[in-house]
């Protein structure tokens, strides 16, 4: 028999049982779209993280105390101390803690992060309108403050904060710096680090922010910062970790890879109902169709011949279903683009993959009812009643 023929006949046995083939598609067509869909939203995830961390520059390096004993955490002073180790283009200290900001009748619990001026270099970070907290702000203390978009929002509506006052855990702040948008400061107001040192009372400095001079810098300026930092805890390696980009972005890979590959898993799980689906109906068309093989025998098909019949038409199920499991999958992500602040990123890969899995799961579920309909005897067949 030739190809052709038997796809001929297998899409006529198809069109002959609509309504039961398109709940035996179901199971592979959700199966295709999810795993579509969820492994894009986290390779969309990963993009969208690595990207900002790509922005802070290649010669980050973050500096987390935990300390030992009673000692956890440095001074300001030593914290900016760490600007004279050799090749330290800046170095920006931080504290950080959640305060109430009120603004009339609206208050709203946001953290806040004290920070000096190098701050806007290392961090990459800009404001959009006002000004940056500056060095004199620090030195004496004042009572500034950036705020982030969504934050604004809350507080103050659509005008412009800048110039506005605010009130921080009771402490009357002026807004000098609207935030540029973005997703790590949106929802933060930053003061000068020695304002917010009173503010939450901590005057132990536990994150410091450093650039290297260049990228290649890097590695050379963690190892003299992870000495000096040895020498103020006492060779106690465990009080302070000292972390680049190159590993900030292992991290976040690793992390997201066994998300995307967990979420793939799950959704592929549907993939494999669905293939039970396919032989459960194939294996009730190949007792419906039991003369109809009977005569096909006794004329003269061959078993090769009936074998390829059924096996094509569970691959034309599964193949089409999966084309159909592609386009709802790949709708379904530019609407979740669309109405949520999710970034999807469709692969390629992904898809011919899902299309490619959906295939052989028509092949292997396939088989089984396949093989019983051609090892049928003529004179059985024929019998059947």
């Amino acid at each position: 028999m030739k190809l052709s023929q038997a796809f001929k006949m297998a899409w006529k046995s198809i069109l002959s049982n609509k309504t039961r083939t398109l709940l035996t598609m179901l199971g592979i067509i959700i199966g295709v779209s999810c795993v579509i869909l969820l492994v894009s939203v986290g390779q969309g995830a990963t993009s969208a993280v690595t990207a900002q961390v790509q922005g802070l520059g290649s010669n980050l390096l973050s500096v987390s105390i935990s300390g030992r004993g009673v000692q956890t955490s440095v001074s300001f002073e030593q914290a900016q101390s760490f600007q004279d180790i050799e090749g330290v283009n800046a170095v920006a200290p931080t504290v950080s803690g959640n305060v109430q900001a009120k603004n009339g009748n609206k208050n709203v619990n946001v953290s806040v992060e004290g920070i000096t001026a190098d701050y806007e270099e290392v961090r990459s970070t800009k404001v959009q309108s006002g000004r940056f907290i500056l060095p004199i702000d620090v030195d004496y203390s004042q009572k500034v403050a950036l705020i982030g978009t969504e934050t604004a929002t809350d507080l103050f509506g659509t005008s412009n904060p800048v110039g506005a006052y605010m009130m921080l855990n009771g402490m009357r702040f002026k807004i000098v710096g609207l935030l540029e948008e973005k997703s790590t400061s949106n929802n933060t107001i930053k003061i000068p680090l020695t304002s917010a040192q009173r503010l939450l009372r901590s005057k132990g400095i536990r994150t410091i922010y450093m650039q290297a001079q260049t990228g290649d810098l890097t590695s050379i300026v963690k190892a003299r910062t992870e000495q000096k930092l040895s020498q103020i805890f006492r060779s106690t390696d465990d009080s302070y970790t000292v972390t680049d980009q190159k590993e900030m972005l292992k991290t976040v890979s690793s992390i997201t890879d066994t998300l995307s590959i967990a979420l793939g898993g799950i959704a592929g799980i549907s993939l494999i109902v669905g293939g039970i689906g396919i032989m459960n109906i194939m294996l009730v068309s190949v007792t419906e169709r039991t003369r109809e093989i009977g005569i096909r025998k006794s004329v003269g098909a061959k078993k090769r011949d009936i074998l390829l019949q059924f096996l094509i038409e569970s691959i034309v199920i599964s193949g089409i279903s999966g084309m159909i499991g592609i386009l709802v999958g790949l709708g379904g992500g530019v609407l979740v683009s669309q109405i949520t602040s999710l970034t999807v990123q469709a692969s390629l890969n992904i898809i011919l993959i899902s299309f490619g899995f959906s295939v052989f799961i028509g092949v292997f579920f396939g088989i089984f009812p396949a093989n019983k309909a051609a090892n049928l005897k003529p004179v059985d067949a024929l019998r059947y009643d």
